[in-house]
């Protein structure tokens, strides 16, 4: 009886602090919700607004004419651009490298999987600056290509295909050659469709990263028609401060996403990181 209460006691302990940290983590979303729908005379004096409008909103999307001349829409649409290729150009090459890797044999492997575990230790600011003058020489400067070819590889995202395919069993590749498959229909076609989770995962924080990302999109672009939503929003804090409102409401138009996108995959996802953490 004694175990058990004891048993029971640890348990609501852990509960409640589960709860607290769960709420001190999604406190600042709600917070950001509330008060993108909050009366302007709300916004940032009370917790908990009591009064709502969509004015913020509307002013987002050129309902006023402070803001008819800030491209909120274009600018999510870059992101959406920007994000999507980057991410799709990262997972193909990070596919292709990371089979090869575990399961074709070449000379130079072990120097080029050694080479990739020393990359990643380095910081990936120092490499800024030699990225932004090849970006400027070939003139791709203030462009969606200078923004996509300099992020369109990811070392991790290789490191974890390599770890993963490594544990596919031999036999189901060589079987699959027997049966005439190339290379690439083997791994497209046999090795692929067993690495969903994975994928899910590497392509999730793959995409995260790039539609945050902030540093290189604000070197790159130079103009309305490239900027991102996040630069923006980081542009706007200056001179839109006094409307905390609409900013709030692109920090959500911003977030959005993210979180629909791991509302959708949030199975595999679960399932790629038990691999991940194995």
């Amino acid at each position: 009886m004694v175990g058990n209460k004891r048993t029971k006691g640890k348990t609501s302990v852990l509960y409640l602090v589960t709860t607290l940290v769960m709420l001190l983590m999604t406190f600042p979303f709600v917070y950001l919700v509330l008060h993108s729908f909050a009366a302007w005379d709300q916004v940032d004096r009370k917790i908990i607004p009591t009064t709502f409008s969509l004015r913020s909103w509307t002013w987002l999307f050129g309902g006023s004419a402070t803001s008819a001349d800030v491209p909120w829409i274009g600018a999510f649409v870059n992101t959406t651009i920007v994000a999507t290729i980057a991410t799709f150009l990262m997972m193909i090459f990070a596919l292709m490298v990371g089979y090869a890797l575990a399961k074709i044999e070449f000379k130079g492997k072990k120097f080029v999987n050694s080479f990739i575990l020393f990359q990643m230790f380095f910081p990936a600011i120092i490499l800024l600056i030699p990225q932004f003058l090849m970006v400027t020489k070939v003139g791709l400067l203030d462009s969606y290509a200078g923004m996509i070819i300099p992020t369109a590889i990811s070392l991790w995202a290789i490191f974890m295909y390599t770890n993963f395919f490594k544990a596919i069993p031999d036999a189901l590749i060589e079987a699959a050659k027997l049966d005439g498959a190339t290379e690439m229909q083997v791994l497209f076609k046999v090795v692929l469709p067993m690495s969903k989770s994975i994928t899910t995962v590497i392509f999730l924080f793959l995409f995260t990263d790039r539609w945050t990302n902030l540093l290189w999109d604000m070197i790159v672009s130079k103009s309305d028609a490239t900027v991102t939503l996040n630069v923006l929003i980081s542009q706007m804090f200056g001179p839109y401060g006094t409307y905390p409102g609409p900013m709030y409401a692109a920090s959500v138009l911003l977030t959005l996403p993210l979180i629909i996108l791991f509302l959708i995959f949030s199975k595999r996802f679960q399932d790629g990181m038990q691999f991940t953490l194995k």
